[in-house]
């Protein structure tokens, strides 16, 4: 079986397409999808050296599979990260990064504004094993510096955060993170791979819910977590082997379909996306639009310095409060109400009720998730359609 290694003249969209290629002895164009559990070996000789890492070569689709491997090896050159490895679902890279390296005694500093399942981790979690948790504002420095302890081991940011968009300076607390030596963990799912390049601004890790855009069209789970490979074979593999959140060879093939488009599709989410905070940001029935590349963002000044534009995501509040935003979704009619996001169909959701709804009343108000607060997810569809559907929706 042959491999194709990155070619240092490649440009991204080359990578994506043909990055990290493995071909059977078959030659097919496509990809093939290996959907085997286990693998046969020559001699007991040989499978004690795959074993041992002498050799190389595969052992158990539970550690990997020439499908996953070539997905892995893709999402490391789109991200120029020394290495990938891919599991079943967004949430198990999240928590397989963090607690690959946390023990009880340790300290968790994130920021305050979370997707509801990562809240639960830090906050309901990780405390049964008795680790510790700070949440701060998200963009204030000072808060950054003082949350730091001694035993601080880990730090979790989202930029831009689910779901009020809020903006973290990477570059900045990476800094902090070096100064205390704690790893930076960045979850990028609602930037993109594209648009945001956290381990270039100091991050240590990077995690996707691969589920969303690199997918792309809403028909498979799966997460990543990349950075050094130290960090990968030493911490994060051992845990992964041991806990088994194994993505499925059928679903890093589906992936890789996906990759191969995703620089087209996220132009076109971005592009729409744009047009529609600007469209919403003057309408008298939305009293705040929240999109990191709006002025009126509270943090555009850094959205501005780590991000290519504002991204596909946009959040907003309805006047009129919860019943008024349930009244505007249901009058959609090709906005499409679902939890999910970054699909190529256009996707909204209230978090307060939805994602967000495991978060205690007082903690979301917070926080700024309002029960006027909706979030759309924008997707590729002609933009005349989209803004009529909304026009109509809020009249």
């Amino acid at each position: 079986m042959s491999k194709k290694t990155k070619n240092p003249e490649w440009q991204l969209d080359t990578n994506l397409v043909r990055g990290g290629l493995r071909r059977s002895n078959f030659g097919e164009t496509s990809e093939a999808i290996f959907m085997n559990s286990g693998f046969c070996y020559d001699s007991a000789e040989t499978a004690e050296s795959r074993f041992n890492g002498v050799a190389p070569g595969f052992v158990y689709s539970r550690y990997s599979n020439p499908t996953l491997a070539t997905l892995e090896d893709r999402l490391a050159l789109m991200e120029k990260a020394e290495r990938c490895c891919v599991m079943a679902s967004g949430m198990a890279a999240v928590f397989g990064s963090m607690m690959c390296q946390l023990k009880a005694g340790d300290h968790v500093v994130a920021s305050k504004v979370l997707f509801g399942s990562c809240y639960y981790i830090i906050t309901q979690i990780l405390p049964r094993f008795g680790i510790e948790y700070t949440l701060v504002d998200g963009a204030n420095l000072d808060e950054w510096k003082k949350a730091f302890k001694k035993n601080t081991t880990v730090v979790f940011v989202e930029t831009p955060a689910n779901p009020t968009l809020d903006i973290v300076d990477i570059a900045e607390v990476a800094k902090i993170c070096k100064k205390h030596k704690a790893s930076l963990i960045i979850d990028n799912v609602f930037s993109t791979p594209l648009l945001q390049h956290p381990l270039e601004l100091g991050a240590d890790i990077v995690v996707y819910s691969t589920t969303k855009h690199i997918e792309g069209q809403g028909r498979c789970l799966g997460g990543a977590v990349l950075s050094n490979q130290k960090f990968i074979d030493e911490a994060l593999l051992p845990f992964h082997r041991h806990t088994g959140p194994a993505m499925s060879p059928f679903n890093a093939w589906v992936t890789l379909k996906g990759l191969e488009t995703l620089t087209l599709r996220v132009a076109r989410h971005c592009e729409n996306a744009a047009k529609i905070a600007e469209f919403l940001e003057k309408s008298p029935k939305i009293s705040r639009v929240f999109y990191p590349s709006l002025k009126s963002h509270p943090h555009y000044e850094i959205a501005k310095k780590q991000m290519a534009n504002g991204g596909p995501m946009i959040a907003f509040e309805v006047k009129g409060g919860k019943k008024a935003a349930f009244k505007f979704m249901n009058k959609l009619k090709v906005i499409d109400i679902s939890n999910n996001l970054g699909d190529a169909k256009s996707l909204i959701t209230h978090p307060a009720s939805t994602t967000h709804s495991n978060i205690d009343a007082k903690e979301k108000a917070k926080i700024g998730i309002t029960d006027s607060l909706l979030r759309l997810s924008v997707g590729i569809e002609d933009i005349n359609d989209l803004i009529n559907d909304i026009k109509q929706g809020l009249e």
